[in-house]
Parts: C-alpha cells; structure tokens; sequence
C-alpha cells in the first residue's frame, strides 16, 4: 500500500504537468484542495481511497499522453476552419488565392 505522501506527489506532480500556465501563475486552490482530501480521505476505508486515487493519477497521465499524441500525429486539431484549408493547401503545394472583398462581386 502507499502512502498518503507518495499519492499527493504523484497527484499534485500531475496536476503540475497537466497545467499550461506558468509555475508562478499556477492556482494554488487545485493542489490544496486535492491535499485536503488525500489528508481527510485517508482515514476511512483506505483501499477504496486508495484506489480513487491511484485512478485519478492514472486518468491525468493518459489525459496529458493524449493530448501530446493528438499535437504529434493531427496537427490540425487547433486550428480554424480558414487555418486548416490553407494548410492542406500548403501541404499539397498550393497556395489558397487571396480573397477579395466579397460585397463587391455581389
């Protein structure tokens, strides 16, 4: 069995590496509350707890793995509509015409 130390690091190292923002930027109140209820938790019924817990680790690992994977192999993923067309384009060595003012043709 684990401890409650071991679980909050692995917790708050993936709530860490999961961020986007800047370590000096970063809310606090995420790791404070998963501390408080790793401290308040484990006390009743720790094999239950424990098991949660090993599964929200598990949850946020696989969630950051997906995300690298998607940028790695779809590119396109965060892109607009406009932003995907020219891109396609480019990849097949086209480029999309400029578009003109378009009340003007009408």
């Amino acid at each position: 069995m684990t401890s409650p130390q071991s679980v909050y690091r692995a917790v708050a190292r993936e709530v860490n590496r999961a961020s986007i923002s800047a370590p000096a930027t970063r809310s606090k109140t995420i790791v404070k509350n998963f501390r408080t209820i790793i401290e308040s938790g484990g006390q009743s019924n720790t094999e239950h707890f424990d098991h949660d817990l090993a599964n929200a680790v598990t949850f946020m690992k696989s969630q950051r793995m997906y995300k690298i994977l998607l940028e790695r192999y779809n590119p396109l993923h965060d892109m607009s509509a406009e932003e995907k067309v020219k891109a396609t384009a480019r990849r097949v060595g086209l480029d999309v015409p400029l578009r003109e003012n378009s009340d003007e043709g009408q």
